[in-house]
Formats: structure tokens, C-alpha cells, sequence
């Protein structure tokens, strides 16, 4: 039996959020009803932060409130505090995202505390949820390295993960936020993650900043992760990694793990419909490659020349 593996969406939020231009609050909702019926496992809907800090999601209840929910499908959103949670639950949110770096350094960058003071604030999210019909997930960004201090620590790594899942956190994300990691790492670190802590809900995370995207996720594979984020398009980019493009290509991800066999329960014609609509949504080009060349099964026909020259011999 084919192994099966999720693919979480989240370029409505880890894209749009650093998009030059504001997307239209009916254009995002058009685009994530599309995307639930394409059979992702999860869609990161938007972020509920403060609409200075991220203007491009300041329509973040709007965009909750205004989706269709389709089962099957987890909607959750990013938080950074309890009032965000707080919004978040308002909107109905299956899951609420938690976000901190692996790096001291970077998480003063992204989020202005240190790590313990994100981890105390976790702390007082998971007190303020506690009893809600809603599930936690925490990310860990910077787990494959960091711009300012370079490799981070495997048992850093560990440790942090351990104090999630002690506030009683339901999944884990490793995230490559820089695009720093390459296989034989992520092999490492997946594989020292699942054997400290067995059962875990493991999600990974990458960047294609350095075309390592997609090679990340096999070696990911390889170490057991089942669960992996993906953006349609590759949109995205941290504002607080220099030189960091946009997350792993959904449609490019999906067409890649069909082709060797596994099952993601998702739509990849659907899928690539909705991608190559991107382009007149966020107005350019976006990096994903199977919406362009197509997949490696559409066959075309053979040029006249070839057909004439075939014919004679």
C-alpha cells in the first residue's frame, strides 16, 4: 500500500503576508474555497496579528469568517498572543499556529523577545485555550539554521520541541525559515526528532532559497515526516532572512510525490488550475514550475515535419 502523506497550504498567509501589493479580501477568500476543494490536509487561512505589523492580513476575520469550509480539511491561522488567540477562536479557527525561532538572533529579528519570553507567552496562550474545541500547533522556525549565528544546535532544537509538546502543543513544525538546510541535515534532524520523541505530529517546513526545496522533503521522507507545508505558486519569503525566496511549490510538490508513487489525497489537475490563476491575483510571475512546463504525463503530438519524415521511411 502507497504511503500516505499530507500537504499543508499556506500561501494565503505565509505569501500574501509579504506581497508588494494588498490582495483583495474577496480575491483571498475566492482562492482558498478553490484550494479546499483540491484535497489539501490544511490551509493556513491568514495570521491574526496586528494589521500594523501586517497590513496584508488586516482583513484576517473577514477571510475567516467568509471562507467555506470543506471537511476534511483543518483551517488554522498564526498567532502571536492571547488576543490574537482570542480573535482567532472568535473566528472559528480549527487550529491556531504558534511561532518562535530556534535562534535567539533571529527570534528578537522576527518577534522583538527572546525565546524564553515567546515561550512564557505560548505559556499564557495554552492557558487561555485550555478546554476550546481548537488544536495547537508550534512552529519552530530557524530549525535548520540561522542568517545571523549560523547551524543551530540539534539538541536546541530538541529542547524546544520538548517544551512544546510539555505546554501540551497537538503538532510540531520544524521550519527551514531561511532556506538553509540541505538533506543530509534534514535527514539528521527529522530522524532525532522522531526517535526522542515517537508519535510526534511532525510537520517540516522548507524554503527553496537555495533550489533545495524539493530534494529537503525526500530526505525529510527518507527520516519518516508524513506531513509537509507547501505554498501554491512558491510564494513567500521571510522579511527577516536576507536573500530568502519564496516557500516549496505546492503543485510542484504534489506532482513529485504522485509521480514517485505516494498518495496525498489532492487533486493535482485541480490544483494546477487554481495555481496558474496565481499570476492575475498577486499581479507577476510566481516561481512554481509544473503550472508552466505541465506535468510529466501530459504527452503531446508529434510535429508535421516529424510525421512527414517518419511516413517516407
Amino acid at each position: 500500500m502507497a504511503t500516505r502523506l499530507y500537504v499543508q497550504e499556506v500561501a494565503v498567509r505565509d505569501g500574501f503576508q509579504i506581497e508588494p501589493a494588498f490582495v483583495p479580501t474577496a480575491k483571498k477568500i475566492a482562492l482558498i474555497d478553490e484550494l479546499s476543494a483540491c484535497g489539501l490536509a490544511k490551509i493556513e487561512v491568514t495570521a491574526f496579528v496586528s494589521p500594523k505589523a501586517v497590513p496584508n492580513l488586516r482583513d484576517a476575520e473577514e477571510v475567516m469568517r467568509g471562507i467555506r469550509r470543506a471537511p476534511g480539511v483543518i483551517y488554522s491561522a498564526l498567532v502571536p498572543n492571547v488576543r490574537g488567540a482570542q480573535r482567532a477562536l472568535d473566528g472559528g479557527v480549527d487550529e491556531i499556529n504558534l511561532v518562535m525561532s530556534a535562534s535567539e538572533s533571529h527570534n528578537r529579528a522576527n518577534v522583538n523577545r527572546s525565546t524564553e519570553e515567546s515561550l512564557n507567552g505560548f505559556g499564557e496562550v495554552m492557558q487561555a485555550v485550555q478546554g476550546r474545541d481548537v488544536a495547537v500547533n508550534g512552529s519552530l522556525s530557524t530549525s535548520f539554521g540561522c542568517p545571523f549565528e549560523g547551524a543551530v544546535p540539534t539538541e536546541r532544537v530538541l529542547r524546544f520541541v520538548e517544551r512544546y509538546l510539555e505546554f501540551g502543543m497537538d503538532g510540531v513544525t520544524l521550519a527551514d525559515t531561511t532556506g538553509m538546510a540541505h538533506p543530509g541535515q534534514v535527514r539528521e534532524l527529522t530522524h532525532a526528532v522522531l526517535a526522542r520523541f515517537p508519535g510526534i505530529d511532525l510537520t517540516l517546513h522548507f524554503h527553496n532559497t537555495r533550489g533545495m526545496g524539493l530534494a529537503n522533503v525526500l530526505a525529510g521522507l527518507e527520516a519518516g515526516a508524513l506531513r509537509f507545508d507547501a505554498s501554491l505558486g512558491g510564494l513567500g519569503g521571510c522579511p527577516f532572512a536576507p536573500g530568502a525566496t519564496g516557500n516549496i511549490c505546492t503543485e510542484d510538490l504534489v506532482h513529485m510525490l504522485h509521480a514517485m508513487g505516494y498518495v496525498t489525497g489532492v487533486d493535482l489537475d485541480r490544483l494546477l488550475r487554481a495555481a496558474r490563476k496565481l499570476p492575475d491575483i498577486v499581479a507577476h510571475e510566481v516561481p512554481g514550475q509544473v503550472a508552466k512546463a505541465g506535468k510529466i504525463t501530459d504527452l503531446h503530438p508529434l510535429p508535421a515535419t516529424a510525421r512527414k519524415e517518419s511516413a517516407q521511411s
